[in-house]
């Protein structure tokens, strides 16, 4: 593969897009069939039914220990909580795949806004959660 080809750095993209998604649908929907295999269709209903005074996760565990555990006993709500981060670490992952290529084709002006923009995501994602608790 040429890493200088812009049509080679297109489709390496666009394959991480394509892969991501397939696998974070399919991660869902394994989840998916996982909790109707477990609660019946009838009481599933339940689960999909949109209350807006209710925080639907606030019955679940989103600790990373509680998703290995949840996906080690197969717990529908695991899988389906690694299909969402699946789907949010694709274009995460997109966007580190790129300074990789830029670096590969030795585009520094390149390099440096997308490591920016990567810095950005990260720092979004993994720090301003916890911000509101050191605010007194």
């Amino acid at each position: 593969m040429n890493y200088r080809d812009p049509e080679s750095l297109s489709l390496v993209i666009g394959r991480v897009l394509r892969y991501g998604v397939v696998v974070s649908a399919a991660t869902i929907l394994f989840g998916t069939l996982l909790l109707v295999a477990s609660n019946g269709a009838a009481e599933t209903n339940g689960y999909l039914t949109y209350l807006p005074n209710q925080i639907p996760h606030s019955m679940f565990d989103v600790s990373p220990q509680a998703l290995f555990s949840g996906l080690a006993s197969f717990s529908a709500f695991a899988w389906i909580e690694l299909g969402v981060i699946f789907l949010i670490a694709t274009p995460v992952s997109r966007v580190l795949i790129s300074v990789f290529l830029f670096a590969a084709e030795k585009d520094r002006l390149y390099v440096f806004v997308v490591a920016v923009v990567l810095v950005l995501l990260l720092f979004s994602m993994l720090v301003t959660p916890f911000i509101s608790l050191f605010q007194s």
